[in-house]
């Protein structure tokens, strides 16, 4: 009876001692969850990217309702150097931290600004490129300065960098006679060339993009004054700083190499990308 009784105990004890050591290998030594961020990607073989498929030149749709962009090609290149493949998902903007938080996607890329409360939420990838917040207005328009823009309506992406920026201008964003909230800037654009609006805050490297295309040259002016400045960068999970690190050493190989300047040549004419050191 007392074999039987030690033999049990010695089981009992080989479990416990295999959950311990179980329990071991989701914390480390100091208490903290383990980062398997990069594990995570690398045994699915995939990384879902998240973007607004309609903000042109960095993640969009062309005729033939691909998803292309400059966003796009970088991101192509450093999954596939990373060996994984590469699914784009588009979503929601509004909804896009809610997207990441639940695994629908791994990363939201796409010409995301990085921002104070974005790196309390969020883990960030080093800086890559700038930008700016600016006004966009009908080439005839009396508008030439900010200044101008009050009593008049002005239009913006809903949950985009354009709502910071003005709120952080409360002074000009309440002299607006009205303050009009879409889906994405190709519809503020479009909204702006009927005359449903006066101007678009917006993503500069976007703006400079879309009155640069042939059919829309001579359409539309960029103020020179702008509203905010800011740098783009790739939001993970937070804590994911395994997956950040190996995003943000593959950037910097296609620095090296060249890569990215070739990229950037294909869709802005010359390398604007500047990332951060």
């Amino acid at each position: 009876m007392k074999k039987i009784v030690a033999l049990a105990l010695s089981a009992a004890m080989i479990v416990t001692m295999a959950a311990g050591c179980g329990k071991k290998e989701e914390k480390q030594a100091d208490g903290a969850q383990t980062d398997n961020s990069l594990t995570y990607i690398l045994d699915k073989g995939e990384m879902i990217l998240g973007l607004d498929d309609a903000f042109p030149p960095m993640g969009f749709r062309n005729e033939d309702q691909e998803i292309v962009g400059f966003d796009i090609d970088v991101a192509t290149e450093v999954t596939k150097r990373m060996g994984v493949s590469l699914k784009l998902q588009p979503v929601d903007w509004e909804a896009k931290e809610q997207e990441l938080a639940t695994k629908n996607i791994d990363c939201i890329w796409n010409g995301l600004s990085i921002t104070e409360e974005r790196l309390q939420n969020m883990t960030m990838s080093k800086s890559y490129m700038k930008n700016k917040q600016v006004a966009v207005v009908p080439a005839d328009s009396d508008i030439q300065t900010l200044d101008d823009l009050k009593g008049k309506k002005v239009i913006i992406q809903s949950g985009s960098t354009a709502s910071d920026a003005l709120d952080a201008n409360e002074e000009l964003k309440n002299s607006f006679a009205d303050l009009i909230l879409v889906d994405d800037n190709v519809q503020a654009m479009l909204d702006l060339q009927v005359g449903g609006s006066d101007a678009v805050v917006m993503d500069e490297v976007v703006a400079r993009y879309y009155t640069s295309l042939d059919e829309q040259k001579g359409k539309f002016r960029i103020l020179d004054e702008s509203l905010a400045d800011e740098v783009y960068g790739v939001a993970f999970r937070k804590g994911d700083e395994a997956l950040a690190d190996e995003v943000n050493k593959r950037i910097e190989e296609m620095r090296e190499d060249g890569t990215l300047a070739e990229i950037s040549t294909k869709w802005f004419g010359k390398d604007i990308v500047e990332i951060e050191e």
